[in-house]
């Protein structure tokens, strides 16, 4: 049983898209469980804001840190600059995602690959850079974050429901890669939740989507944060290879 107050006391987080909506909710429900966290964002400025704000709040010790995750060396870099500061990386939130949506004949072809190389490449830039540090101490949580349009599909998301797909995939066979090392892999599927990524959505599509969700509200990036800090922690340490929908009943599998 973990610190019922304090459940992440002593582990250091890596939150990649950390510096807003979704990946900064889950970087402050982190550090308030008492983990030192890594903001790692494109944007240096929002990052290194983010960071200063979450460790005066939570007085956990929060860096910002540059990275774009579609590249494999700037994510080793990314994991060499925690190692450097923190000795050591616990848990990795595959959290940085983009969106181009358009119907396929439409989409291009750069819309396309941006979409697959940050959504889905980032994730496995990522856990390599990170894993072999994981193997080494026998010990680690990788969590990404997949999405309903991942489980279900969604008409102008070609791209982006075939990245959060390929990431349901990616986490149930790395999970089985790395189970014996004592490293668990798991995926949250959000639903709609109001963000950067959301907010230029139609009324009607909003209410749509409202209106084929059981418990009729869209969620909160609060309500993903709080099923990745379970996940993170070591209550969560017989789960592996799954995949926890955080959509108000929207997929139900």
């Amino acid at each position: 049983m973990t610190n019922a107050c304090k459940p992440l006391e002593g582990k250091t987080a890596i939150v990649t898209g950390g510096s807003r909506g979704i990946g900064r909710a889950i970087a402050e429900v982190l550090a308030a469980r008492g983990a030192d966290v890594a903001i790692a964002d494109i944007q240096f400025d929002l990052a290194q804001t983010t960071a200063e704000e979450i460790a005066a709040a939570s007085g956990q010790r929060v860096i910002p840190v540059q990275v774009n995750v579609a590249d494999l060396e700037q994510a080793k870099a990314m994991v060499k600059t925690v190692l450097d500061e923190f000795g050591k990386v616990d848990i990795l939130v595959n959290n940085a995602g983009i969106t181009r949506d358009d119907l396929l004949m439409r989409m291009k072809e750069k819309d396309w690959d941006d979409v697959i190389n940050i959504n889905l490449k980032g994730a496995w830039n990522c856990s390599k850079a990170v894993i072999r540090n994981m193997m080494k101490k026998r010990y680690g949580r990788i969590v990404n974050i997949s999405s309903v349009s991942g489980q279900a599909g969604q008409a102008g998301q070609t791209n982006y429901s075939a990245s959060k797909a390929g990431l349901i995939g990616f986490t149930k066979a790395l999970a089985r890669e790395v189970a014996a090392r004592g490293i668990n892999v798991n995926a949250v599927a959000p639903g709609f939740i109001p963000t950067t990524l959301t907010n230029d959505l139609p009324d009607e599509l909003k209410e749509t989507i409202i209106a084929a969700t059981p418990m009729g509200r869209m969620g909160t990036p609060e309500e993903i944060a709080y099923a990745v800090a379970f996940l993170a922690s070591d209550d969560a340490s017989y789960i592996t290879g799954q995949i926890l929908g955080v959509d108000g009943g929207m997929v139900m599998m």
